[in-house]
């Protein structure tokens, strides 16, 4: 080889990760989440779930699946480092976030989900507006608005944008994502009985926490309107 031959590497010319490396890494923290939170109890003492820890498992199951899949539509398509930085971040947190929840509920002998709606485990929580509403009519669309969740039309409007327009989308519509979580984090701690539970949730609310100001900032940067 001479040697003003370029060296290549498995990260690509411009040094960033495959995003099918990055899928392949999402399965894999997934799994082992799951081995950790079937098997584990990471320290703390976990008093046994009740209805609302259960409700929170799996509906933040599914708030993380969208994050995830809002991530890699941005990874893929951004050339803003910071963003695709923060898109990774998230997609392999919360991956693996989700896998520690399904071990939960696998350990905890319960389905992956249930016939009530959305938030039904926060309708106890009196003064904050979710659970659907008194007579439970809220349909699963504004139930998932109120968790802070893109709807159908939005994810596609992040998969078709380009360049700054879709990096300002996706800063939007993940801050909002975050948000909802951290309301439904808020909830678990007033609601919730296992202590597992309560300490995953707070380390949640705080990674968001610090990804919302990322984003913000770079909203700003941006001149995202």
């Amino acid at each position: 080889m001479s040697e003003t031959e370029p060296v290549e590497t498995d990260t690509g010319p411009t040094g960033r990760r495959p995003w099918p490396l990055v899928a392949l890494a999402l399965v894999l923290v997934a799994g082992l989440a799951f081995a950790v939170g079937r098997f584990s109890t990471f320290g703390v003492v976990a008093s046994g779930p009740n209805a609302a820890d259960i409700g929170f498992a799996r509906d933040m199951q599914v708030h993380h699946a969208q994050a995830v899949e809002m991530a890699m539509i941005e990874y893929r398509a951004t050339s803003d480092e910071t963003l695709r930085a923060v898109a990774y971040d998230i997609a392999t947190a919360q991956a693996g976030q989700a896998g520690e929840m399904y071990g939960w509920l696998v350990n905890w002998g319960v389905p992956q989900a249930a016939d009530e709606p959305l938030m039904s485990w926060m309708s106890e929580d009196s003064g904050h507006g979710h659970g659907g509403g008194s007579d439970g009519s809220a349909t699963d669309a504004e139930l998932r608005e109120a968790m802070g969740m893109a709807t159908d039309e939005q994810l596609a409007a992040l998969r078709e944008a380009d360049g700054t327009q879709q990096d300002c989308l996706f800063a939007e519509l993940m801050i909002r994502h975050h948000t909802g979580a951290i309301e439904m984090v808020d909830a678990i701690q007033r609601l919730g009985s296992d202590a597992r539970v309560a300490q995953a949730a707070r380390g949640m609310a705080e990674s968001q926490q610090r990804e919302i100001q990322s984003l913000q900032a770079t909203r700003d940067r941006l001149g995202c309107g």
